[in-house]
């Protein structure tokens, strides 16, 4: 938990942010009033949690979803805010199915340059191995070829012996 109250806070930029989005350009706030609406956002966020939180331990669950943050709103009597709320939640996931899928796609991709690399690895390793082979060949032919010279020059020396 926090040390102090004013570590509950939001942080005092996305607040000014928030502001400046809502209201028309040219329009100043004062410390004091950014401060307040701080406090006040706060809180909200607070009680807000506070009331899903009952809705999650109803169901025996220890992790809020955002079925609990809709219910929640809803006891708190700012039923106003399920609509944007719903919608802003169906963006939310169709961007995390986005992100999924791209990622998915890189991994398969992924895959599939790992799998060629390695088919080109054996085949590398079998061209390099079947020059082996005709390098050796040569040699054993020669060898082979030696051999049965030798024998017929033994045979020739026998026979005119």
């Amino acid at each position: 938990m926090a040390e102090r109250p004013e570590d509950l806070n939001l942080p005092n930029a996305v607040i000014t942010r928030i502001i400046k989005e809502a209201l028309p350009d040219g329009v100043n706030v004062s410390k004091e009033a950014r401060r307040a609406i701080s406090q006040a956002a706060s809180v909200f966020v607070l009680y807000a949690t506070s009331c899903a939180n009952n809705f999650a331990m109803k169901a025996k669950r220890k992790t809020l979803n955002a079925g609990d943050v809709l219910a929640a709103m809803e006891e708190m009597e700012f039923e106003r805010f399920l609509e944007p709320l719903r919608e802003a939640l169906e963006v939310y996931k169709k961007g995390q199915k986005g992100k999924k899928e791209v990622s998915e796609q890189k991994r398969k991709d992924k895959e599939k340059k790992v799998d060629s690399e390695n088919d080109k690895s054996r085949e590398e390793e079998e061209e390099e191995e079947e020059e082996e082979r005709m390098e050796e060949e040569p040699e054993a032919e020669n060898e082979a070829a030696a051999a049965a010279a030798e024998e017929e020059d033994e045979e020739e020396d026998e026979v005119e012996n």
